[in-house]
Order: C-alpha cells, then sequence, then structure tokens
C-alpha cells in the first residue's frame, strides 16, 4: 500500500466493542481476517486490472495456492474452461459500478478441483469518496450443493404438482432442449442460470399472492443486476397476469444477459433503454429493448440459443411477435404481447 496516505481510509466502526477493544481494533481486524476460517481477499482498485493485495491462510488452503503465486493478480486465475460466463459479467458489472455483489461461481483449485464459490465483493471508498479497495469473501458451496441436490431430489418426489405446473414445466422443458454447450458443465450451468430467472418471478407471484404483477418491476427485477446504472426505464403502469410473467421473464433474462456478454453492455460505454406502452388497440402491451453502442454482428452470424429461446417464448408461450434490427446506433428489439396474454390498468 505504499503511496497511499494512511489517512484517506478509515474502517467500519465495530457493531459491539468495549472501550478496551476499540483501542486495538486496528490489530484485532488484522488478526481476526488472517485467523478467521472464511476465505478472505482484498484487491486495490486503484490499480489496474484489481491485482490481490491481501489474502488469509484460509483463502489460500481452500485455492491451494502458496502466497506469491497469488498476490498481485487478478482473481479471475480461479476461473476455468466450465466457469459460468454469466456469473463472470455479473462481477465485472458490480465492480465497474461500484456495488456490493453476491454470487455463486463455478472455480478451480491449483489442483484443477473444481469448487462452487459464494463470493460476497463490497467496494472500500477513502473519505474523499473515491473507490479503493474491493473485499471479497468465498465459501466453499460445493458440499451443500451436493446435499441440497440429494435433499431437492426427495422434496421433488413427495411434492404435490399443483394446477400451475404445467406451464412452468414446458417452459423449463423448452429451456433443456434449447439450451446448449458442448462442457457438460457450462451445460447445466446455462440451465441453472435460466430456472433461477423463473424462481425469482415466480418468488414474485408468490409475493403478490399470484394476482398482477406490474411489468415495471419484472423487467427491473431481471434486468438490473446486469444493467444496474447503465439502463433506463420508462412506461405506464401495466398490470399482467400469472400466465405472462415466467416465460416473458426468462425473455428479459436472456436479453440481459445477452447485452452484458455479447452487447451493449459489454463495451464501456454501451448503454440500455427500456420502454413499454399498451398496445395500440388498449389491449396487451409493447416493449422496446434499446441498445446503444452495441457491436454489430458478423451479416452471417449463426442465431445463438439465447435468441432461440427468446423466439420460442415469444411466439410459443406468449403468442406474440418479435422484431429485431440493427443499426450504426445499436440494436432495437420490438416485443409485442397480445391481448390474450395481459391487462392494462
Amino acid at each position: 500500500m505504499t503511496g497511499h496516505p494512511r489517512e484517506k481510509l478509515h474502517g467500519d466502526l465495530p457493531s459491539a466493542s468495549s472501550k478496551a477493544a476499540s483501542a486495538d481494533r486496528k490489530e484485532l481486524a488484522a488478526i481476526a481476517f488472517e485467523r478467521t476460517r472464511m476465505p478472505m481477499v482484498v484487491t486495490d482498485a486503484r490499480k489496474s486490472d484489481q491485482p490481490i493485495v491481501l489474502g488469509n491462510k484460509a483463502f489460500l488452503e481452500l485455492t491451494e495456492y502458496a502466497a506469491e503465486e497469488v498476490l498481485g493478480r487478478n482473481c479471475r486465475f480461479l476461473q476455468g474452461p466450465a466457469t459460468s460466463p454469466i456469473a463472470v459479467a455479473a462481477i465485472r458489472a458490480a465492480i465497474a459500478d461500484e456495488r456490493e455483489i453476491s454470487v455463486e461461481i463455478l472455480n478451480y483449485k491449483r489442483s484443477g478441483a473444481q469448487f462452487w464459490n459464494r463470493l460476497h465483493l463490497s467496494p472500500i471508498h477513502g473519505d474523499d469518496g473515491r473507490i479503493q479497495y474491493f473485499f471479497g469473501s468465498q465459501i466453499d458451496m460445493t458440499e451443500y450443493r451436493r446435499i441440497e441436490a440429494l435433499e431437492a431430489s426427495e422434496h421433488r418426489l413427495l411434492m404435490e404438482v399443483d394446477h400451475r405446473s404445467k406451464n412452468v414445466l414446458a417452459i423449463v422443458d423448452s429451456i433443456v432442449r434449447l439450451s446448449n454447450a458442448d462442457d457438460p458443465a457450462l451445460y447445466a450451468a446455462a440451465i441453472q442460470h435460466r430456472v433461477q430467472a423463473l424462481a425469482r418471478a415466480h418468488t414474485l407471484l408468490a409475493a403478490r399472492g399470484w394476482t398482477s404483477i406490474s411489468l415495471e418491476e419484472l423487467i427491473r427485477q431481471q434486468v438490473t443486476p446486469f444493467a444496474a446504472t447503465r439502463a433506463i426505464f420508462s412506461g405506464p403502469d401495466i398490470r399482467m397476469p400469472a400466465p405472462v410473467v415466467q416465460p416473458l421473464a426468462l425473455v428479459l433474462h436472456e436479453l440481459a444477459v445477452n447485452a452484458a456478454h455479447h452487447g451493449a453492455l459489454a463495451a464501456a460505454q454501451g448503454r440500455l433503454s427500456i420502454s413499454w406502452k399498451p398496445r395500440p388497440s388498449g389491449a396487451g402491451f409493447n416493449i422496446r429493448w434499446q441498445e446503444v453502442g452495441a457491436p454489430t454482428p458478423p451479416k452471417l452470424a449463426k442465431r445463438g440459443f439465447g435468441t432461440v429461446i427468446v423466439g420460442a417464448m415469444v411466439e410459443k408461450q406468449l403468442k406474440g411477435r418479435l422484431e429485431k434490427t440493427w443499426s450504426d446506433e445499436g440494436l432495437l428489439i420490438d416485443i409485442e404481447v397480445p391481448s390474450a396474454c395481459s391487462s392494462s390498468v
């Protein structure tokens, strides 16, 4: 930390401490950082590529690396062939926006062994408000995931399938059929993130008692994790019935992932604008998805599986229409959802 004045950075005050402990809090914090069983690192946000400047013993034990192999490197050395690019895109967006994020990502130890990492990143700002460091903590979720999978399997056998299952299972069936990856872990990750998008929509429906859902609320739920401060939302209050929510949630998720990985949000100056309005007939609604600064794809580019899924959800599930247009400014997508699937208020 040479060259960075110490007085510009002050740690958070303990939530509970005696006067004696408060006097020694800096030394106690250093001891706790090193002795805790939770892996932790600190990266320097003022230097290019976010190099690691601190790492505790638990982090070295988890990753199997030595201290000299870790210091000065970006944490991406823990990524590997089956690491989800969606999770990586979410992490990059959080770092760019200087905000906290918690995400599960498949990482690799020095030996090549995989482990599921529940990563939490938190920015550290100086007294002048400028970003100085990022604090990262990790939890090895590998064994928990294995047990959770076993419990989930038993639970699924005991669950009573209700009348809403057919629609949801039809969407999941589309996800499984249309998702693709040469690596089994990447294939699993692609399905997992899409099912998680459905789960978030399901949680929203449950919280609203399976009644009408705000279109804006659903759009923000699915898009904000990837766009954060670089997205503009605008439109009137439009309510949707429950059957529309999950198919549309998957459409929005796919568009957001594509924008973060290949489109405008992958570019430093890229921007995303999403607007919506009732259809001219007064029944149903239209969504306009506009990416400014998105790289133009090759003219003979093959349709990605995300594009296939979006088309299937809009045309088959929502009985709607989708039109995609490229211009010098970027990408424009118009989505039309008919009256049979929505109601406006």
